[in-house]
């Protein structure tokens, strides 16, 4: 049943015929239910939202007879579908049917936004827009309602028609104007927009004796001179200043990437190809992601290109799990700094696997591949290198010979004007010709370096001794890093990083600091000079590692945490590897989903001599449970058991190693080490690892649908998360809760959880998370009869699945839609879903799932009418499921045989002996899984009467 509150009330069969619901009061009470979704209604409540202060005489039989009325048109319409309205203790609940707020919200958070507005019919909750039950979820709509059309306006699109229509209802809000002037903006509506503006200052200086708010008068001014910021939004650092002097270089950039797909902007350093490649971003109209290659070392640039596009990488093949994982995406990738790199055939399998994809590198020299546009990026022109010194250096001198003399390097200007108020222009002219005069005989290099060697030579000289000595040691740093960093690599006060700011030799952006890739490596040689690198580089590695060890990853300082290591990736993976080192970070790399740089790290580190025991153990266990799900890392699975063996009842490593396999090993072993973890996190009164170890209990529990001991423990652990604050935690142990409710055949409860779960992991950038999630979504979906949600939350799971390079995420999301497409007969589809995982499970040991997939299997060939491959198939389920001791999975087999059989007798027995089972363990299958055994009933009963009466 579908419902519809996006506007007047909305009821459609999941046929899609319209529904009459009868009677204002009745409508209202369906409204009422819709508001609180889920959730029970007191009677009590029903009966004031209704009748209010004027109740009926006999308020409480009426509202039962308005109750009776609802399920009556729900049922007419569809049978079975009065079960919808429920009554228990607490009240009233609408349980189940699809609801398009649900939907649009779900679109909305994915970023679907044209789906979202097409299911806007009009003010949410339109026919009651007096009732106080239906206020706070009318506000908290069309607020996400507003929130769509700003992200629309924001990347360019017109939302015009609904703005219009909006602000003739709400004349004195100013952020829907704000969305409204933007969308007469796209539209090439300037003057209207400008109108609109006055219209709305001159209202609200009337009605309300007040002006326009900040944001909005920004935007006015915006419109006014025509920023291109208003045609789109993007990620890229924002520049401190414009672009001057590269009009012409700018649109002939423009011109070349429209018309190709790989731009390399070549030319001296210093000479701009960073900004200018910058603006190009900030005006083009794809998602574009920016990848600073200046710090990394070959080995690196995948780890680095994977973490730039949010991609995890769980594979120890990650080349290949990149270019899967990037060949349906839309977007312009922008690498800086190429020339130390052999970046050509990276560069080449890129454009290869992913046509949606457009690059645009900067380098010293071509990449070399066929099919590159160079764009050489010249110097600036007299005229321009002089509208450039004079705008950052704030004179109004006759700075020409200045900038002549500095080859319109536009580095060269911006570290030269640093130094006019200082010296006056004259001074700084003399100087300059000094500095020119000692370098232009040189024969270290070509000219051009030469001359810009020269520049940051004489800007050295200018530095006190304090500041030359934090920008040497400023070099170690790969990537950006932090005032608190510099300071304590350095051992200088902050304040000198800050003059460095102020002389434009470190560029600061968003409270982080880096250096220009032509000022690091001239630090670096003077660092070299200074007999410092190898001190140095032991300070920055001793730094990073006591950072790694303090972050607090567990508990309320999480999210900050995951932040702020995120921002160091760089510079941890510049630090020669050391098992204190990888042990510290190996959770943060398991809650970024970061397997395999976590694997290659830990590998590396364990392949150094003379180091702890203790610490290798560690690690090792670290690792096997980072290879829990790669096929080929079944000796490292082995050295972990090894590991565990050697160190006992260590509650962590024997947690850590059931939690990362609890789907793939051998469920008593399994059990046998929780249950120990479980104790000795006890014994020492960590909370923690109390909590996630019941989760994993929980989990394990699901093997033999024990619903009580899954309640039971997810809710403790709960409990416990709650009070640590953990938003990881609070994940892990909603996990069985919702397994739980589904298995039962609630619905709501299951879903309720499953949105909670995918918000919460998504403020924490866990997006493998949200993809078991959401296509936890699609199975309920699936389960209430709405295959085209279901197809398409699956279908949403498995593309950032497939994106985050998880295997046993997109092989959930992918048998989800084997699922759905079995359902609705498309059975070529639902086995080519299916039989794709089979090998991969075999690899990694999921007997599990290998025996569901059998069964499906099974069902796929009994539903084409070939019996005996469904025999075959499920009889291998039975086994199986009789391996792992799975009764739920056992019933499956039992009852795929059943409708497999030809013997109708049989065909009864398999179902009564299947249905005894799933009675036994407390779970008898729910009316939404009867799919096959109603079928299977249906066929033995039918045969068995036809033969009965012949």
């Amino acid at each position: 049943m579908y419902f519809g509150v996006l506007g007047p009330l909305l009821v459609r069969t999941a046929a899609g015929d319209a529904v009459a619901v009868p009677d204002t009061k009745v409508r209202t009470l369906l409204l009422d239910l819709l508001a609180n979704q889920g959730r029970p209604v007191s009677a009590d409540r029903l009966i004031d939202d209704l009748w209010g202060t004027r109740p009926p005489r006999n308020a409480t039989g009426t509202l039962q007879a308005r109750v009776s009325q609802l399920r009556t048109a729900l049922d007419r319409a569809e049978p079975g579908a009065r079960r919808l309205v429920q009554h228990g203790p607490a009240g009233y609940t609408l349980a189940g049917g699809v609801v398009d707020s649900n939907s649009f919200e779900q679109y909305v958070r994915t970023g679907r936004l044209r789906d979202a507005l097409g299911l806007w019919r009009g003010p949410a909750y339109a026919d009651v827009p007096d009732h106080e039950f239906a206020r706070a979820e009318r506000d908290r709509l069309d607020n996400l309602y507003l929130t769509a059309l700003e992200d629309l306006s924001g990347r360019g699109d017109d939302v015009l028609q609904e703005t219009t229509a909006l602000v003739q209802q709400r004349p004195l809000d100013e952020r829907l104007h704000a969305v409204h002037l933007r969308a007469l903006y796209i539209a090439g509506r300037q003057h209207d927009a400008l109108r609109a503006y006055e219209e709305l200052r001159t209202a609200l200086a009337d009605e309300l004796g007040a002006d326009p708010g900040p944001e909005l008068a920004e935007l006015h001014q915006a419109i006014l001179r025509h920023d291109p910021a208003l045609r789109r939004s993007t990620t890229l650092p924002t520049p401190l200043n414009d672009l001057i002097g590269r009009a012409d270089a700018l649109a002939a950039a423009q011109l070349q990437l429209a018309q190709n797909r790989l731009v390399t902007l070549v030319g001296p350093g210093g000479v701009g190809k960073t900004r200018l490649a910058l603006e190009l971003g900030r005006n083009h109209t794809l998602d574009v992601r920016l990848l600073e290659l200046a710090p990394l070392r070959q080995d690196d640039v995948l780890d680095a290109l994977a973490t730039t596009l949010d991609l995890r990488d769980e594979s120890t093949d990650l080349l290949t799990r990149l270019m899967d994982s990037i060949c349906t995406r839309q977007l312009l990738l922008v690498l800086d700094n190429c020339e130390h790199l052999d970046l050509a055939d990276l560069v080449g399998r890129i454009l290869t696997r992913a046509p949606g994809m457009r690059v645009l590198a900067t380098s010293r020299e071509p990449l070399g591949l066929t099919g590159e546009q160079v764009f050489d990026v010249p110097p600036l022109t007299r005229s321009a290198a002089v509208e450039l010194f004079q705008a950052r250096s704030g004179v109004t001198d006759d700075v020409a010979a200045i900038c002549e003399r500095l080859d319109g390097i536009p580095l060269a200007l911006e570290l030269a004007a640093t130094r006019v108020r200082a010296l006056g222009v004259q001074g700084l002219a003399e100087r300059l010709d000094d500095r020119f005069r000692l370098l232009s005989g040189g024969k270290a290099g070509p000219e051009r370096q030469r001359t810009l060697r020269a520049t940051i030579d004489w800007s050295w000289e200018l530095l006190d001794d304090e500041e030359r000595q934090m920008l040497r040691r400023l070099a170690v740093h790969a990537g950006t890093f932090s005032l608190e960093a510099a300071a304590k690599v350095s051992e200088l006060p902050e304040h000198v990083l800050l003059a460095l700011v102020d002389k434009s030799l470190v560029a600061a952006t968003a409270g982080r600091y880096r250096l220009l890739e032509s000022v690091a490596a001239y630090s670096l040689e003077r660092l070299t000079e200074a007999g410092e690198e190898a001190i140095t580089r032991d300070k920055h590695a001793t730094y990073y590692l006591q950072l790694a060890q303090q972050a607090q990853l567990h508990g309320p300082g999480q999210r900050v945490w995951l932040h702020r290591l995120d921002q160091e990736a760089a510079n941890f993976r510049v630090i020669p590897p050391s098992l204190e080192l990888v042990n510290a970070l190996a959770w943060y790399w398991y809650l970024r989903g970061r397997y395999g740089e976590a694997r290659r790290a830990l590998a590396a580190a364990l392949a150094l001599p003379d180091q702890q025991r203790a610490l290798r153990t560690k690690a090792a266990v670290w690792l096997a449970g980072m290879s829990a799900t790669d096929a080929q890392a079944t000796d490292v699975a082995a050295a972990g058991d090894r590991a565990l063996e050697e160190i006992g009842d260590d509650p962590d490593a024997l947690w850590f190693l059931t939690m990362t396999r609890w789907a793939y090993g051998d469920p008593v072993v399994l059990m046998d080490r929780i249950d120990r973890a479980i104790a000795s996190f006890t014994d020492r009164d960590d909370q923690w690892g109390v909590a996630a170890a019941l989760s994993t209990r929980a989990q394990l529990n699901i093997v033999h649908a024990d619903l009580d001991a899954m309640r039971r423990d997810s809710r403790r652990s709960l409990e416990l998360f709650n009070e640590l604050d953990d938003d990881w935690g609070r994940l892990q142990a909603t996990y069985a809760l919702i397994v739980a409710a589904e298995i039962s055949g609630d619905y709501p409860t299951a879903g309720g959880y499953l949105e909670e779960a995918i918000v919460r992991a998504e403020n924490l950038g866990l997006w493998t998370e949200v993809s078991f999630r959401t296509a936890g979504l699609g199975r309920i979906a699936l389960l209430t009869g709405d295959y085209a949600r279901a197809d398409e939350l699956h279908e949403q799971a498995r593309r950032l699945a497939i994106e985050q390079s998880n295997k046993s995420a997109e092989e959930y999301a992918e048998v989800g839609l084997g699922l759905a497409a079995r359902r609705q007969g498309r059975l070529d589809d639902a086995e080519r879903h299916f039989t794709k995982w089979l090998g991969w499970l075999e690899q990694v040991g999921g007997m599990p799932g290998i025996g569901f997939i059998s069964n499906q299997l099974g069902y796929v060939a009994e539903q084409r009418g070939d019996l005996a491959t469904a025999r075959r198939l499920h009889q291998r389920g039975l086994e199986v499921a009789r391996q792992t001791g799975d009764e739920r999975a056992i019933a499956l087999a039992l009852e795929g045989l059943a409708g497999a059989t030809e013997d109708p007798g049989r065909a009864l027995d398999l179902l009564a002996e299947a249905a005894a089972l799933r009675q036994q363990v407390g779970v008898p299958l729910p009316p939404a899984e009867r799919f096959d055994v109603d079928r299977a009933t249906h066929r033995a009963e039918s045969v068995g009467r036809g033969r009965a009466r012949r």
